[in-house]
């Protein structure tokens, strides 16, 4: 029972959630409303000229035609204004639903724009693409029929009970009084579909990581003969969305025959109960076809609300996933300030920190860097290299100390205005679709194609790009370059850029040893002036830093210059040797 009321709870917030966001479209909700008002008050109203027309019908040879047909051209005309008024209400309710999930999906980018890295690296790409794109698709299905059904049934069931009470009074009641039992069953019913569609989301979304990880992957699950393997994870997370589906679909699907069954119960009661009327002189014949169709009105809204009860309970559970990312703890709020470009002097000062508080990583972290110091970070895989780049960054936060720019805590100013005074070459190479151009003035859009060919010269990538069919202007596709000639285009991007201070993280990992000898003397003559971190596994390319940092298990063991560090025969002369020992 806590389970279903639970998932009572979370459908209600979310549905809370959905009508927020749809009330910032109150002029398209109030159209919507009064179009329904007119569509089905005239509707409502085509039974009672029924009546009247089936009350000049006393017998044969007494039938009085031109009042038939009096309210027959009456009936005709209601119709087509009431088709009309249900058209135009369509057409809004479309605009509105797709303007509420864009405002959605919009909301659910800017999230991830201010979402801390720690949010990101637990959840799968996959997990988080379902979320934006195919929950907020499932989202928008759900409000085409939500709206379509939820105006027209709200108004019909309040008409359809003022013109029941004009009619007869006792029969009104009695459908009142039975009408509970509809909202029981179907009450009943959707608790426990919601929580089988939001399982169904929820393993939908790992089956999307899953077979993104894989395609992605497919070189080195080939190579790793993982195929056998891979198709039974598939397999496993496959046969769970199935049943997941099955029983919130066999749950929704008991909604719509259940509700039909009491609506029937309560239309032969009508129908029973107005026969006797009928005998006794209360009711006429075209009172009771009127009573019966109203009947029928009546509960026909709770009908087509249950006949989509399916899409409006998966609709919802997509919808609590996208609002599980939207309202997911931001980053801490940037600094008023702005950091401008500066000379240089790095301190950082007694700073812990750890991705997981109890499995400490950096601790007592303590560095001081003059301006225009190239400073080497070294040592083992897992030792905080990558991480202390982080931090500088500000992709994290340190959980004690500080790190200062020229005396200002990076706290303090805003993250933006302390990136773009950073240049920042990764391992792992990134190019967006686009043009060369495009990708190389990604950090400067403004750049003339002077500024981006001299820079191209700078870092060696010209002389691939101007053999390239249209040069600055080929698009770029995944296969469009090697790994090598990628990495080439992420230098220039720096280079353009001409930042205050440089990050080179294994920046010359996939460039082959002629090139990157012609790339370092680019970074050498970049470097020149500006304080520049450099992390490297290849010794041979930080033998000219003014200070070695090496790390181990979050802590530096070591500091100094290639040479001093060699004299003193400890960690840094064992990886040196190591690396440089001839074979035997």
């Amino acid at each position: 029972m806590k389970t279903d009321s639970n998932s009572k709870s979370n459908s209600r917030d979310t549905l809370f959630k959905v009508m927020k966001v749809i009330g910032n479209y109150k002029i398209l909700l109030a159209l919507s409303i009064i179009l329904a008002g007119i569509s089905v008050v005239l509707q409502l109203y085509v039974p009672i000229l029924f009546g009247k027309a089936i009350d000049q019908i006393i017998a044969k040879g007494r039938v009085d035609f031109d009042a038939v047909a009096q309210y027959a051209s009456q009936i005709l005309v209601l119709i087509l204004i009431a088709s009309l008024a249900t058209w135009f209400m369509n057409l809004i309710n479309n605009r509105l639903a797709y303007r509420t999930v864009q405002d959605i999906r919009a909301k659910a980018i800017r999230q991830l724009q201010v979402l801390p890295l720690s949010y990101l690296d637990s959840h799968s790409n996959g997990d988080i693409v379902q979320r934006v794109i195919a929950d907020v698709d499932q989202l928008s299905d759900g409000l085409l029929l939500g709206f379509t059904q939820l105006f027209s049934g709200i108004v019909t069931i309040a008409v359809t009970l003022i013109f029941m009470f004009s009619k007869n009074v006792l029969i009104t009641a009695m459908i009142i009084v039975m009408t509970p039992l509809s909202f029981l069953v179907a009450k009943f019913i959707a608790s426990r579909s919601f929580n089988m569609f939001k399982k169904q989301t929820e393993t939908r979304g790992t089956q999307t990581a899953l077979i993104n990880e894989l395609i992605g992957n497919e070189k080195i699950v080939k190579a790793f003969g993982y195929e056998k393997r891979a198709s039974e994870r598939f397999s496993t997370i496959n046969e769970e969305l199935r049943d997941y589906s099955q029983k919130a679909v066999f749950f929704s699907s008991l909604t719509n025959p259940s509700t039909r069954a009491v609506n029937n119960v309560i239309y032969a009661l009508v129908a029973l109960f107005g026969a006797n009327r009928i005998l006794s002189g209360a009711l006429t014949v075209g009172d009771l076809t009127v009573l019966l169709s109203y009947a029928n009105q009546y509960m026909k809204p709770f009908n087509d609300i249950s006949s989509v009860i399916t899409e409006l309970q998966n609709a919802l559970a997509c919808a609590a996933r996208v609002f599980e990312l939207i309202e997911a703890e931001p980053q801490t709020p940037d600094a008023e300030n702005t950091l401008l470009p500066y000379k240089g002097h790095v301190d950082i000062e007694n700073v812990d920190f750890s991705y997981i508080p109890e499995k400490p990583l950096i601790e007592n972290f303590n560095f001081h860097a003059e301006p225009g110091m190239k400073i080497a970070i070294v040592g083992p895989t897992g030792c905080g290299k990558t991480t202390f780049i982080n931090l500088l960054m500000r992709f994290y936060d340190v959980n004690r100390g500080s790190i200062k720019i020229d005396g200002q805590d990076i706290n303090d100013v805003t993250r933006a205005s302390l990136r773009q005074n950073f240049g920042m070459v990764l391992q792992e190479t990134w190019l967006k679709n686009g043009t060369v151009r495009e990708n190389i003035a990604f950090g400067k859009p403004d750049a003339t194609d002077e500024e981006i060919i001299q820079a191209a010269k700078e870092a060696h990538s010209w002389e691939f790009i101007r053999r390239m069919p249209h040069k600055l202007d080929t698009v770029l596709t995944d296969d469009s370059l090697s790994q090598g000639q990628k990495q080439l285009l992420c230098i220039t991007r720096v280079m353009l850029c001409d930042p205050s201070m440089l990050i080179l993280d294994e920046a010359t990992s996939s460039i082959d040893t002629r090139t990157e000898a012609l790339i370092q003397k680019a970074f050498d003559k970049l470097m020149k002036g500006r304080t520049s971190f450099v992390v490297a596994h290849r010794l041979s390319t930080i033998r000219d830093a003014d200070q070695i940092l090496v790390m181990k298990d979050g802590h530096i063991i070591e500091q100094g210059d290639h040479d001093t560090l060699l004299q003193k025969n400890g960690f840094y002369a064992e990886l040196y040797k190591s690396q440089f020992a001839p074979s035997t």
